[in-house]
């Protein structure tokens, strides 16, 4: 069987791309079954595709119920209310008519035409290659690539074990964050302090012989970890990876997570779902923020009223932005000062190799106890060492 031409093949590919942002794994067999099961379908009967791609793309009974609503969401968005979004990009139409028809017409062509033995036709493969080196494309999309996909991920494409694998990461930096003793002692069987008062209670029971002493150990209180992500125009691009670095935080560290642009909003509440539209429900938070970055004055709210009562040593507040403030530059560090008077080791992520050189930053720098680059997967693993 000839292959599909080459705009099909491609709207095919976004909506695979657009089942793996949503858990699914689909991979490039997948792709070629749902190909096959298009030129297989009668003419005319574009409404079977979404069956028969359904027993193809669905491995557990979540995906089989998500499937319908995500089908719409892609090839109708048309009848979905309440969800445009103007992107200032144009792309290729998503008609499941036009895109079954097209397979089919190929199919026909190709039964009807017998190909010359000098002819030689330029296959898919080289014109992939072809597009793939032109200077207006940023990023492949269904092809090959040099650069291993797991120390990239600043961009929207993440498979599943990836995910797993950040979930892991983020275990192991939380499991390293020292937790802090206590004058309080707490009863432990490996403990190495005698507790007599319970040795002494619990000799009752003997007659007032010690048979059963009691141990106990320093009680510890684990750190608190806070998490604030810029999601200003300035940080558009990377701030889809930092709020997966906070899902996966709040899932494992307990964390609580907060995006900020010119006001302060949690969204702990909503990363701790296992729903395909977090990110939309995030983008209705985030929707009244206006142009500017008020990263002071956000702080400040956050020491203030949304975690004053936890704000207390230990505790790591982590701010992830590029340091661009619209509040006074003095303003920063009076800030970061308030946060360090509960006991909060800052560390400030820039999404730059080089640390930011605003004047807010240079106010401040004094204040923050690290500085650390986070673009892509591969910088948090090396600065794992760090995070303590």
């Amino acid at each position: 069987m000839r292959s599909a031409p080459q705009a099909a093949t491609q709207r095919l590919a976004g909506f695979a791309h657009y089942l793996r942002e949503q858990g699914f794994n689909v991979g490039p067999g997948e792709q070629t079954q749902m190909l096959r099961a298009l030129s297989c379908l009668p003419s005319g009967q574009s409404g079977c595709a979404s069956a028969a791609w359904r027993a193809i793309a669905c491995g557990n009974a979540r995906q089989w119920h998500l499937w319908p609503d995500l089908f719409e969401r892609f090839w109708f968005p048309h009848r979905i209310k309440g969800t445009v979004k103007v992107s200032g990009q144009t792309r290729a139409r998503r008609d499941l008519r036009s895109l079954v028809q097209q397979i089919q017409d190929s199919a026909t062509d190709a039964s009807n035409s017998t190909p010359s033995s000098g002819a030689s036709n330029p296959s898919p493969s080289s014109d992939t290659r072809s597009d793939s080196n032109a200077p207006a494309v940023e990023k492949a999309q269904a092809g090959a690539s040099a650069v291993d996909a797991l120390h990239d991920r600043s961009q929207q494409m993440w498979m599943p074990e990836d995910l797993h694998r950040l979930q892991r990461l983020a275990q192991q930096i939380h499991r390293q964050l020292q937790p802090r003793p206590t004058r309080r002692w707490t009863l432990d069987p490996r403990g190495h302090r005698l507790d007599i008062r319970h040795t002494l209670r619990a000799s009752l029971a003997f007659g007032g012989l010690p048979l059963t002493p009691s141990w106990s150990r320093r009680k510890t209180v684990p750190p608190r970890l806070f998490l604030l992500a810029d999601v200003s125009r300035s940080m558009e691009t990377h701030a889809a990876f930092y709020l997966r670095l906070c899902r996966a935080f709040v899932q494992s560290a307990q964390a609580r997570a907060f995006v900020f642009h010119v006001r302060l909003s949690e969204v702990t509440p909503l990363l701790l779902r296992d729903s395909p539209y977090v990110q939309e429900k995030i983008n209705a938070v985030t929707a009244g923020f206006g142009s500017g970055t008020r990263i002071a004055s956000n702080l400040s709210a956050m020491a203030r009223q949304h975690a004053r009562a936890q704000l207390r040593r230990p505790c790591h507040v982590w701010v992830m932005s590029d340091g661009y403030d619209t509040d006074p530059p003095e303003q920063l560090r009076q800030s970061l000062l308030q946060l360090k008077q509960h006991g909060a080791r800052i560390t400030w992520f820039h999404p730059n190799a080089q640390r930011p050189n605003s004047q807010a930053i240079e106010h401040a720098k004094s204040c923050i106890d690290r500085f650390i680059p986070l673009a892509q997967l591969a910088d948090l693993q090396r600065a794992q060492h760090l995070l303590h």
